[in-house]
């Protein structure tokens, strides 16, 4: 199927520069000696984790329990879920996931580790647990004090085998609290198999944070709006755009696309809502559900009516996560149509 075949507006993911950033980052991590496991809630799709593990990643990272499911029916089994597994019904459901495969979790507070230890022992195992510290994005995540204690609940409970520290994003400003916690534990006899860092800007900057044994990074596999001004990839690293038709040209100074929010979200970075390659000019300024507002008055020449276009969104994520299935493409060819077999599976 050659690209003009598609409708529009569909997610094309160019295969050669996806390849392109996956051996990047492998390469980034093999050099600073970390062990590299990517974060698959950017993509959602088992082929393409599968593609990072035969690069060098020694597992991946699910964000919620269904996500997780759907990798391990693919045969991923190494997954680390850094996320509060709260309540008996989603730990149960953990616990099972753990008697056949290798899973670890986050928790940053007494009633998640309580939680998990009632379900591991109900299934007779050792649930691996590691400590999220917060950070200056004050997101989740528990102090120094905080982390120390609950290390020490966790390596004192059966049920639960202490893994480690786990930090997002793992930015050099987190690193005297992670010094200080990795001190106490080592005065408490506490051993730590891993300090577990992410965030696509925050691998840059990782060499800065030697304490790192890993990094969890989603983003880079695609790339997107957000990462080129963030200073981490260019252009040319933009693996995933839209291919959108301009619909509607009502004045000299305003295009309207068929991607609105249902297809590229409502994530804005600088008041914009994705950069359109074949008119740097141009500003997406508005969105409504199956509409994008064009601001064309720079462009020389103006788009018109039934014009292609490709728009590199601004969170690559959430627009995987929006469709059914995105197409792998090389040149002017389709090559592959992968089912997003993960979207929506949100808890």
């Amino acid at each position: 199927m050659r690209i003009e075949d598609l409708e529009t507006p569909s997610v094309l993911i160019d295969l050669d520069k996806m390849k392109h950033n996956i051996v990047r980052m492998q390469a980034l991590c093999d050099d600073l000696g970390l062990a590299f496991r990517p974060h698959v809630k950017t993509h959602k799709i088992p082929e393409i984790a599968k593609m990072q593990i035969e690069a060098g990643a020694v597992g991946i990272a699910c964000q919620k329990l269904t996500e997780a499911d759907v990798f391990i029916q693919a045969n991923l089994d190494d997954i680390l879920i850094p996320y509060n597994i709260v309540g008996q019904q989603k730990a149960r459901r953990l616990a099972d996931m753990a008697l056949f495969n290798r899973i670890a979790v986050s928790a940053d507070s007494v009633t998640v580790i309580e939680g998990l230890s009632e379900a591991a022992a109900a299934n007779e195992i050792a649930i691996r647990v590691l400590v999220e510290l917060i950070t200056d994005q004050n997101r989740a995540g528990t102090t120094v004090e905080g982390a120390v204690e609950l290390a020490k609940r966790i390596d004192a409970d059966e049920h639960l085998h202490f893994a480690g520290l786990l930090v997002y994003p793992s930015n050099a400003s987190v690193r005297p609290a992670l010094q200080e916690v990795l001190l106490q534990l080592d005065e408490a006899g506490i051993g730590v198999d891993v300090v577990s860092g992410g965030g696509t800007a925050a691998a840059f900057q990782a060499h800065e944070v030697p304490e790192l044994t890993e990094l969890r990074v989603g983003t880079y596999v695609f790339n997107d709006w957000t990462t080129v001004l963030n200073g981490v990839a260019s252009l040319e690293d933009c693996a995933m755009t839209i291919r959108a038709m301009v619909v509607s040209r009502p004045t000299s100074e305003r295009a309207i696309l068929d991607c609105g929010s249902k297809t590229l979200s409502s994530d804005s970075i600088d008041g914009g809502y994705g950069f359109i390659l074949e008119y740097p000019e141009a500003k997406m300024y508005r969105l409504n559900e199956e509409h994008a507002y064009v601001d064309v008055s720079n462009c020389d020449p103006r788009p018109k009516v039934g014009e292609i276009v490709h728009v590199v969104p601004v969170h690559t994520c959430v627009v995987t996560n929006l469709h059914n299935t995105i197409y792998g493409v090389r040149g002017e060819h389709v090559e592959v149509a992968w089912n997003v077999a993960a979207r929506g599976r949100v808890w």
